[in-house]
C-alpha cells in the first residue's frame, strides 16, 4: 500500500487532470478493499461490485480526502457505507418479496386450490408432468420457487433481471394451469 504522502501525490496528479494515475490507487488497495468487503459479504460477485463502487466513489470524492489521514481508513469508511447500503437494499427487497408472497397467497390461495383440485394425487402427478414439459428456464424458475430461493439469486444465476424472473414465473404458472386443465378434462 502507498504511504500517506505517496497517496496524496497521486491524488494531486489526478486532480490536476491525470486521471490515469488513479489506477495506481486501485492497484495498491484493491486486495485490501475486496478483503474487507468479503469479511461481511459472502457472494464473490457482490464483493466485486461493491469494491468497484468503492473505487468509483473514492475517485469522485478525491477532493474530500484530508491530508494526513490514513488512505486505507478512508477507503474502508467508503466500503463500510457501501456494505450498509447493500444490506439495506437486500433487506428491503426480501421484505417486499415476503409481502408479495403473503398477498398472492391471500388473494389466490383458496381459489387456486379449489380450481385445481389439489386434494387429488392424480392432479399432483399431472402437475409434475406438466412441469417437465416447460422450457428449461421456466422449469428452473418454478423449481427455485418451490425450493424457496429468492428471485434475486435466481436472476443472477440466469444472468437476467429480477423482473424477468417474475415474468417467467407468471408465464410458467399460466402454462401449468393450461396444461393441467387440458390433461384433466
Amino acid at each position: 500500500m502507498l504511504m500517506p504522502s505517496e497517496f496524496e501525490n497521486v491524488i494531486e496528479e489526478v486532480l490536476r487532470g491525470n486521471k490515469d494515475s488513479f489506477r495506481r490507487i486501485v492497484q495498491e488497495y484493491a486486495l485490501y478493499v475486496r478483503t474487507y468487503i468479503a469479511t461481511q459479504v459472502h457472494h464473490l460477485d457482490v464483493v466485486d461490485d461493491l469494491a468497484q463502487d468503492v473505487f468509483f466513489i473514492a475517485f469522485r470524492k478525491l477532493h474530500e480526502f484530508q491530508r494526513g489521514n490514513e488512505p486505507s481508513a478512508w477507503l474502508r469508511g467508503i466500503a463500510r457505507n457501501k456494505i450498509s447500503e447493500h444490506f439495506r437494499t437486500v433487506s428491503r427487497r426480501a421484505k417486499a418479496m415476503d409481502r408479495f408472497r403473503e398477498e398472492v397467497a391471500m388473494v389466490c390461495g383458496e381459489a387456486l386450490e379449489e380450481s385445481m383440485g389439489w386434494e387429488s394425487s392424480e392432479t399432483i402427478e399431472v402437475l409434475l408432468g406438466c412441469i417437465t414439459r416447460l422450457p428449461d428456464r421456466m422449469r428452473r424458475v418454478v423449481r427455485a420457487g418451490l425450493d424457496g430461493h429468492r428471485p434475486a439469486e435466481l436472476a443472477a444465476e440466469l444472468n437476467t433481471s429480477v423482473g424477468a424472473v417474475y415474468s417467467l414465473h407468471y408465464r410458467a404458472n399460466q402454462l401449468l394451469r393450461q396444461c393441467v386443465r387440458r390433461v384433466l378434462e
